[in-house]
């Protein structure tokens, strides 16, 4: 990224495969905040520690994955040169063997909120969880809505293990659903394993709650935040792609197995937990497990973060009021700083 004043200058167009037409945020009213989203590979962390650097902002991590304590090379994770110059907020919080969800991120995202408010600046949430953006500004019911794009994930878990293995993973997170469910029940154990995904809660706690418990899931009521939620988009999927295709090689390069390989000898790891299924880990166990060979291993990688950016795009097109911006523009970082100060009125 480059330094220097925010410019205007102009970008890539791709006549071929137009970008959504831009929009303006709609809340008006409370205190400012800036969603940076996009898809994995879109240049979100370099935006966020340029904006970092020349205005009163604190970044929030919104990634299921940085989440992670020691999982560094295969979640791309801010190196310490990185994180000194800009520090984010909800980066190793867990160990790999423990879980978080929408609702936790909910919970912890507007505590930090108001602090950061509190003190006078404002907060920059970046990343490509969609789940969690949807799940902070939209709240969460106790039973929340189907979804559908979590939906096909787990339906993608049942492919590879099978619908017993995934009623055992049930099984420990919510034992009182899974003894009332067959292993073969897809339906049920879908939903059940949907439920907390989003809620962090089992849906035995939900149907049956405790007189203390409170309201729903989501916990903390309204989202009290002027928000800019701004896209990064490609206006060329190729290009994303041999963007992904270099970063997957780097990793390997740089060990993504050697550090899996470390994970698996000091936590007590099965391939179903959440961190295990993160993109780019579950190859990596399954190659340590001998069930493919090196070049398969890239190969199912790169297809699987591959998919994961298209449900990122599928996530962010289905936001009303996001101001879409060309990731691939050469003047990116001036135009997504043109349109903060536009949105702050500096």
């Amino acid at each position: 990224m480059g330094s220097g004043e925010w410019g205007t200058g102009s970008g890539k167009k791709d006549a071929g495969n137009p970008l959504p037409a831009s929009r303006s945020p709609l809340p008006e009213k409370g205190p400012p905040a800036i969603l940076l989203m996009g898809p994995t590979a879109s240049g979100k962390t370099g935006i966020a520690v340029e904006l970092v650097q020349r205005l009163p902002l604190e970044i929030i991590s919104v990634d299921s994955a940085l989440v992670y304590r020691h999982m560094n090379i295969g979640t791309a994770k801010p190196d310490a040169a990185t994180l000194a110059i800009a520090p984010h907020h909800l980066i190793d919080i867990i160990d790999p063997t423990e879980s978080y969800s929408a609702a936790q991120f909910r919970h912890d995202a507007l505590r930090l909120m108001a602090d950061i408010t509190a003190r006078g600046k404002i907060p920059l949430l970046a990343g490509g969880t969609m789940l969690y953006f949807k799940a902070l500004r939209e709240g969460l019911d106790e039973l929340p809505h189907a979804d559908p794009i979590l939906r096909a994930e787990i339906d993608m878990r049942a492919k590879e293990y099978g619908w017993p293995a995934l009623h055992a993973a049930l099984a420990q997170i919510d034992p009182e659903t899974a003894a009332r469910l067959k292993p073969t029940d897809a339906q049920r154990i879908q939903r059940a394993l949907e439920i907390h995904a989003l809620t962090g809660k089992p849906m035995s706690a939900l149907i049956h709650p405790s007189p203390a418990s409170g309201r729903g899931a989501g916990g903390e009521g309204t989202f009290p935040y002027r928000t800019l939620p701004l896209g990064l988009m490609p206006s060329d999927r190729a290009v994303l792609h041999q963007r992904i295709a270099d970063r997957f090689d780097t990793m390997l390069a740089q060990g993504l197995i050697e550090e899996v390989k470390w994970l698996r000898e000091h936590y007590a790891l099965n391939a179903l937990m959440p961190s295990m299924r993160c993109v780019g880990y579950r190859q990596t166990w399954q190659y340590l497990e001998g069930e493919f060979d090196y070049d398969t291993l890239r190969d199912k990688g790169l297809a699987a973060t591959r998919q994961l950016a298209k449900r990122q795009m599928t996530w962010l097109r289905g936001m009303g009021d996001a101001v879409v911006m060309d990731c691939l523009d050469d003047h990116l970082t001036e135009r997504v700083g043109e349109a903060v100060n536009r949105f702050l009125d500096l």
